[in-house]
């Protein structure tokens, strides 16, 4: 078992929890539609190219652009128009030399043509008898070939791979796969979560509290940064203080899911059990008790057969922080992906002073506010059980390991909730 508050770097408990964590080998089949945030299996390679036939860029005419060679506003070039092509048709025409055709943005060009040139870029010259086709324009400025066309598979071609495996699909990705026919999708299973919350003092949130007891906040707090992430939580109810019952109840969680967040269970009193209780679990059992950090330093790292296993401290700014900074990257491991989720920092100027200590990482909610024409965080100072600490903040700006603090008026990280 590991030593007990043995303390690591929060980037060094991180790896080592993340190295003792097997990605899910379990997929399914979706539907494209509903894929966002989902994590693709294998490669994704295009089907066809896209697009699939020369289409015009904007509204104008179609032509060869020879036929403007040198043309300007004092020496216009003159073409023929000789009909149109629809939107979502066929093009049932051919272009010889000096003629164009109408186009619209996003429509078909003949075959002939090779280049389009832009309504606002020519003037009618005579429009025919009743304004009907033919009619002839002049072209006041030269296109080069190539010009306001999208060739075909200038997007992607046939056998290109769309998306790597373990890619997080974003709206664009759909619409992309969409865009090519892709109607279904194979991505990883979502992975399952059992939170389950431990103290004599608590009760469900639908109960009213007793003299000493508090209602169970963590769970659902926990259950919704999970989904957040994309897992499923799976809450497991409470469980007492007592040794037996603990150690079924946190099997039968584990067993259920694919990690095992207990909350409330990593405190340093002697009645805490959880420490135990997770080395009894399984191989490797309890890999670190303790992180360099604050709030919740006395949170344990534990992996059981390639799952993950967390104790967290109950008080929930401990809690979410904690769960930030090591549940959201094992949901992020377990999907297939390395390393933690995008960043969501951004720098800002302090309000005032922040105190530390040296050799800790330090969470502070903040408030973001906007002064000067730049963005201000101010501190909100608070013991780590106040939940509305959190609900009154935008973010946690954090205190480096090394900094003996943060000083008012320096540009300082900013995590966003």
């Amino acid at each position: 078992m590991a030593e007990f508050f043995s303390v690591l770097p929060p980037d060094e408990a991180r790896a080592l929890i993340l190295s003792h964590t097997r990605p899910l080998n379990d997929s399914e089949q979706i539907s494209t539609a509903d894929s966002l945030e989902r994590v693709t299996v294998r490669d994704l390679l295009a089907p066809q190219a896209l697009p699939t036939f020369r289409r015009s860029t904007m509204d104008g005419y179609a032509l060869r652009a020879i036929d403007t060679h040198g043309a300007n506003e004092q020496l216009a070039a003159y073409l023929k128009v000789v009909g149109e092509v629809p939107m979502g048709a066929v093009v049932g025409l051919s272009l010889g030399s000096g003629q164009a055709a109408i186009v619209h943005t996003g429509g078909m060009i003949p075959d002939e043509a090779d280049a389009v040139v832009p309504v606002e870029n020519t003037q009618i010259a005579d429009a025919g008898p009743s304004g009907r086709m033919p009619f002839e324009i002049e072209v006041l400025r030269t296109v080069a070939a190539g010009q306001n066309v999208i060739q075909v598979g200038e997007d992607i071609t046939a056998g290109e791979v769309l998306l790597h495996a373990g890619s997080v699909l974003r709206p664009q990705d759909i619409g992309a796969l969409l865009a090519l026919g892709i109607t279904s999708i194979e991505v990883v299973r979502r992975p399952r979560v059992s939170i389950l919350a431990t103290g004599d003092e608590l009760v469900p949130p639908h109960v009213e509290p007793g003299q000493g007891q508090i209602r169970d906040i963590n769970s659902y707090t926990l259950a919704a940064l999970c989904r957040k992430a994309g897992a499923i939580p799976e809450l497991k109810g409470i469980a007492v203080d007592d040794r037996a019952e603990l150690q079924m109840r946190a099997a039968d969680a584990l067993a259920a899911g694919d990690m095992l967040v207990v909350s409330a269970g990593s405190s340093v009193s002697v009645r805490d059990l959880t420490v135990e209780i997770i080395d009894k679990l399984g191989e490797p059992g309890v890999l670190l008790h303790g992180v360099a950090t604050r709030p919740g330093k006395p949170t344990i790292l534990g992996a059981v057969d390639g799952k993950p296993v967390l104790g967290l401290p109950g008080n929930p700014v401990s809690a979410m922080v904690q769960f930030d900074m090591f549940g959201i990257p094992l949901i992020q491991k377990l999907q297939g992906l390395s390393g933690r989720p995008p960043s969501r920092s951004i720098t800002v100027r302090l309000s005032r002073n922040v105190p530390s200590e040296s050799g800790r990482e330090d969470y502070v909610p903040a408030v973001l506010e906007e002064a000067n024409g730049e963005l201000v965080a101010t501190p909100i100072f608070g013991k780590s059980n106040l939940i509305f600490t959190l609900v009154r903040s935008d973010g946690l700006i954090r205190v480096p390991l090394n900094r003996g603090g943060l000083l008012g008026g320096e540009l300082v990280e900013l995590t966003l909730f």
